[in-house]
């Protein structure tokens, strides 16, 4: 990635952050610069997806850890929904919450990421089951799909390791739950970036059409020797790759 690549996204970023705190949205964990920024409204987005026809449809749904998606998560528990998440950084994989496993007294625990660890239990990406639907946390997204994270690339990293796992497909589904303010008219696009089909915002539902094209997988040598070291999966993901090979 170019340092003017770079640069251009985190101009963005920084708008939308300024956007949220200026007009009084923002909420808890703050600051919001450099996370998913949490939101007013963040419940009510999550109720749009949760009353779609891809939630509705979906027996096992991929949320982020994110604090704006905790409402998808407890809702995911609170429907019967067996509900994978991607662990902080993803240095821990995944987890993997069965609701039959939590008590409807703990649902609100059970959706953090301490309540996570708790309730969950760590599983192998080649023994997740199918995915049905992804729910993804953004700073920024265009009404054509295309968004961005807080700069680090995970969930990229976590759908492309799922893509080549055969674990979900061109069809699955990707979601957002954003503020209406943190829509953007663009945002700089790379081959690695994961795009979205729908955003559910506070107030309003968009549907990305015609959808837009999705990495295959893990793009080996544009992957930060650093991000190899710090996730566990990466290296097991790429022996196998390489054992297949031989």
């Amino acid at each position: 990635m170019t340092n003017s690549l770079i640069d251009e996204k985190q101009i963005i970023r920084m708008l939308v952050w300024k956007r949220l705190e200026d007009s009084g949205v923002a909420e808890f964990p703050k600051p919001i610069i450099g996370r998913i920024p949490n939101f007013i409204g963040a419940e009510a987005a999550a109720d749009l997806l949760c009353g779609h026809s891809i939630y509705r449809d979906a027996r096992v749904i991929k949320v982020s850890p994110d604090s704006p998606q905790r409402h998808v998560r407890k809702r995911c528990l609170m429907d019967g929904k067996l509900l994978i998440v991607p662990t902080p950084r993803i240095r821990d994989g995944f987890l993997m919450i069965d609701p039959q496993k939590v008590p409807r007294s703990q649902l609100d625990f059970a959706c953090t990421i301490k309540g996570s660890y708790h309730f969950g239990q760590k599983i192998r990406p080649e023994d997740i089951p199918e995915v049905d639907l992804i729910v993804i946390g953004s700073v920024a997204v265009t009404k054509d799909g295309w968004r961005l994270g807080k700069g680090e690339g995970y969930s990229e990293i976590e759908y492309a390791v799922l893509r080549m796992l055969n674990k979900v497909d061109e069809d699955t589904p990707i979601a957002t739950t954003i503020h209406h303010l943190q829509l953007v008219e663009s945002v700089p696009r790379e081959v690695f970036d994961v795009p979205v089909d729908f955003i559910f915002t506070e107030d309003r539902v968009l549907e990305v059409s015609p959808r837009n094209p999705r990495p295959l997988g893990i793009i080996w040598s544009l992957l930060p020797p650093k991000k190899l070291r710090e996730i566990p999966i990466l290296g097991e993901l790429r022996e196998k790759m390489r054992d297949k090979a031989l």
